[in-house]
């Protein structure tokens, strides 16, 4: 459903306020201008502190990666880094990063020393910036004459912080206290001295007490030497022209999402929603999630919260469904949604012009004043109720992105990327070769979306920078054999744009060991759209070819597997854009010679006739055009979004939803 709201119904929604106001920190106003409005600063100068706080953070990134010890860290680069300004606005747009409100709500900065460090992963204390108990967050203040000007901070997935199972994701989890250990804002380490009790409490609640231990030091070390980084900075520019600059990075980054993004979605109200499938704990079955999209260009300004007039967008939670029982649940109502804004807001990037005018877009605190968030009651997805779960909350907050994509497709005639799902976590577990406990986890990607002008890419990653584990790594420090890692054929969703394929990985075990996996995506797919098929679905086998071969569930955290036995995990394709019958022949062909879509998949996808070979394939274009003609002739008329043949199991029979046709 979309709709073109009058003016006089854009400005009633304007002017409602929320049906659950989300707290602010307490005891530390945020968000503010560093200067006055309308301060100049010579934009030389503003181009070299941006520069610098990017250079920054990705030294204090790499310091991580080079001196962190689990393989989640330092291999798979499942963290990242943020630099904050004294207001708590994040000035770098490399990748999204937790928060520091936590921290100023617990601990004033005028008590704060240099060389402090402090630390959180409590998902009910963290105002929104951490989803799981296994991201621990380590912040660093940064002084200039002795006070507060800058925060730099650091967040990862580590192994493991205790819990319920390895690894600290129980799938089958009903409350945050089976998920590991929870601790709120804490000082970690006291004008450059460790807490050794703290590190000692944690590591003593973690499987890999070693891991963890280097993990944090690395992390504090690290931002530590961004701090001193920063501080250098204010010490050569003077705080009023680099807090100046501050204000015009944010600033230059607002002018342009209004300018460049907000302007090409039309005034007017637009619905759409998706679904996680399964918690963990009830059968599978649809969790909804709804965005009420509102474009308004020329909204009042809202002084109370920190908005400008002109261009906004409206993001209206309300239709969520309740909170789960099991743990993929999501933390978003804090802040204003201060967390949320930022990581749906790449999203919008897709609206730019060019595709390399998308990738020169930050995102920073400059789009929070362009968007407003509306959250329903406590007791949903995006409103749990402590102590409701949390550790799988990926299966909602990847989804809200393709939520929000959905919904602008509706706006934009179908001008946004197909769906994509390339975040999941798979591991083995066990006893090594010399009887030592070891855990093997990695993210794995997945295709992404077809998009109105170019396929999908292949095996990406959402998480910035992260990456498969390297064979060569896992295969001398874990008793397995990578036998196959290569691109799962015919998995990306048809389309005039094909979605980009997934992960097909087979690994043997040379001893007993269990089997674990985070994933969604079973049973739905990736959707597509505007005549985009969707892709093919998450997949895991074990004991592939073999007398007990069998499929397991994407939610699992000890399937047993056999010394011998070959697991096999097929990653999610990305939906398709457009209709696949207006494919090009020569690009189905080369599909065919690059091994992405198989003869029979041509046939059935594409209504492509082929034969010969993978490496010399040719197309009977005679054929392929009668085929076409049959298969347009009996196709029935089809919503703009396509969820492929799962959805049907979980919606009583039903093709697709109501808000997925125009």
């Amino acid at each position: 459903m979309s709709t073109t709201a009058t003016t006089a119904d854009l400005a009633a929604i304007v002017a409602a306020k929320p049906a659950n106001p989300a707290g602010l920190p307490t005891a530390y106003e945020h968000g503010n201008r560093l200067t006055a409005e309308g301060t100049s600063v010579d934009p030389i100068i503003i181009e070299i502190v941006e520069g610098t706080l990017a250079s920054v953070e990705m030294e204090v990134e790499t310091a991580i990666a080079r001196t962190s010890r689990s393989p989640m860290i330092r291999d798979a680069h499942d963290f990242r880094a943020g630099i904050h300004d004294r207001q708590l606005r994040k000035l770098t747009g490399r990748s999204y990063s937790a928060l520091v409100h936590p921290i100023v709500r617990d601990f004033p900065l005028e008590e704060m020393q240099e060389g402090d460090v402090f630390f959180h992963n409590d998902v009910y204390e963290s105002e929104g910036g951490i989803g799981h108990l296994p991201d621990l967050c380590v912040t660093v203040p940064v002084f200039h004459e002795g006070e507060v000007v800058a925060f730099v901070q650091a967040f990862g997935h580590h192994d493991d912080i205790g819990g319920a199972c390895p690894g600290s994701m129980p799938s089958g989890a009903q409350s945050v206290y089976e998920e590991g250990l929870a601790v709120p804002p804490i000082k970690l380490w006291e004008a450059g001295r460790p807490n050794q009790g703290a590190l000692r409490i944690m590591t003593r609640n973690s499987r890999m007490p070693d891991s963890l231990a280097a993990d944090l030091d690395a992390e504090c070390s690290a931002c530590l030497m961004g701090a001193r980084r920063l501080s250098e900075l204010f010490g050569r520019y003077g705080r009023e022209t680099v807090e100046a600059a501050f204000d015009g990075i944010l600033d230059k980054t607002t002018e342009t999402y209004r300018r460049e993004i907000l302007s090409k979605i039309p005034d007017g109200t637009y619905v759409w929603e998706d679904y996680a499938e399964h918690d963990g704990v009830d059968e599978p079955m649809l969790h909804t999630q709804r965005i009420t999209l509102t474009k308004v260009s020329d909204a009042p300004a809202d002084p109370e919260n920190g908005r400008p007039a002109g261009p906004r967008l409206i993001i209206d939670f309300t239709g969520t469904a309740p909170q789960a029982k099991g743990p993929i649940n999501h933390c978003g109502d804090y802040v204003g949604g201060n967390f949320l804004k930022k990581w749906l807001a790449p999203i919008l990037r897709n609206l730019a012009d060019t595709p390399e005018r998308m990738a020169e877009l930050d995102v920073n605190e400059g789009i929070v004043p362009l968007i407003e968030m509306r959250f329903p009651e406590k007791g949903t997805l995006l409103t749990p109720v402590f102590p409701a779960p949390t550790n799988a909350r990926t299966f909602v907050i990847l989804r809200l992105l393709g939520v929000l994509a959905g919904v602008v497709a509706k706006a934009v005639d179908g001008k946004m990327p197909a769906d994509q799902e390339t975040i999941r976590y798979t591991g083995v577990y066990g006893k090594d070769r010399d009887g030592n406990d070891y855990l093997m986890r990695e993210v794995l990607g997945g295709g992404s979306g077809g998009r109105y002008y170019a396929d999908g890419e292949d095996t990406i990653h959402v998480v910035p920078d992260s990456r498969n584990l390297p064979t060569e790594f896992t295969e001398s420090r874990f008793p397995f054999i990578v036998e196959r890692l290569g691109l799962a054929v015919d998995s990306g969703g048809a389309g005039r744009y094909r979605g980009g394929l997934g992960y097909e990985k087979q690994i043997r075990m040379l001893k007993d060991a269990n089997f674990m996996s985070i994933a969604d995506r079973s049973i739905l797919a990736c959707w597509g759209v505007k005549g985009g098929k969707a892709g093919r679905p998450f997949e895991v086998t074990i004991d592939l070819g073999g007398p007990q071969e069998r499929e397991v569930d994407a939610l699992a955290d000890a399937e047993p597997v056999k010394a011998g036995q070959v697991i096999r995990i097929r990653t999610t394709g990305g939906g398709g854009w457009g209709d696949p019958l207006e494919r090009p022949y020569d690009e189905v062909e080369r599909d065919l010679r690059w091994g992405k879509v198989s003869f029979e998949g041509a046939r059935r996808d594409y209504g492509v006739v082929a034969s010969g070979t993978k490496d010399d394939p040719v197309v009977d274009v005679k054929a392929s055009d009668a085929l076409r003609e049959q298969l347009r002739a009996e196709r029935p008329q089809e919503p703009f979004f396509d969820r492929g043949p799962g959805y049907a199991r979980l919606a009583e029979g039903k093709t697709a939803a109501d808000v997925d046709w125009l």
